[in-house]
């Protein structure tokens, strides 16, 4: 798979990847003790990345996602 982009949360490692299905993302994250991955549309991907990132950051943090 190829890796689309990589950035840092806070201590959170994300990794979006490409799949082998179309217009699917793998999103990886892990904090150094935690792993977790989960599959995006390209359109959220482009248009909900912000709140993608707020829910991994609560996510990691322990927090409740509220919904």
């Amino acid at each position: 798979m190829k890796e689309i982009e990589s950035y840092k949360l806070g201590k959170v490692q994300v990794t979006i990847s490409e799949t082998e299905k179309e217009n699917k993302l793998l999103v990886e994250c892990f904090d150094g003790e935690y792993k977790s991955d989960f599959t995006v549309s390209k359109y959220e991907y482009e248009n909900y990345r912000r709140l993608m990132n707020q829910r991994i950051t609560r996510a990691f943090s322990g927090e409740s996602d509220g919904d």
